[in-house]
């Protein structure tokens, strides 16, 4: 009963191919996944906020220093690759055919997130 129970739920879910991938991969697309989603929110945040330093500057607030502005960005879109590469030789590492398939799923990950 219980199973043939759980063969109707299972023909009425919709095909989801990630469940037939393995861990490395899981592992990697939800990485891959999370680092596209984070960055999304890190550029929101950033242009709220130069938003509001222009905002400030209209009013005669605050001065801006652009070069200063710039560089910053720079330096944080810098430390944002570095992060991004340490994930991605993390997910190397797991193991040779786990490595090579999270490696994959990061990939995948970013592409859908």
């Amino acid at each position: 009963m219980d199973e043939n129970l759980s063969l109707a739920l299972r023909d009425k879910l919709p095909a989801l191919p990630w469940l037939e991938m393995g861990s490395g991969f899981l592992i990697g697309l939800a990485v891959g996944y999370f680092l596209k989603k984070s960055f999304k929110v890190l550029l929101l945040l950033m242009g709220i906020a130069i938003v509001i330093i222009f905002l400030l500057e209209s009013q005669h607030v605050v001065t801006i220093n652009e070069d200063g502005l710039s560089h910053t960005v720079s330096q944080g879109t810098e430390l944002f690759k570095e992060f991004a590469s340490f994930l991605k030789a993390r997910l190397s590492r797991l193991n040779i055919a786990g490595g090579a398939s999270a490696v994959a799923g990061f990939f995948a990950g970013l592409k859908m997130g």
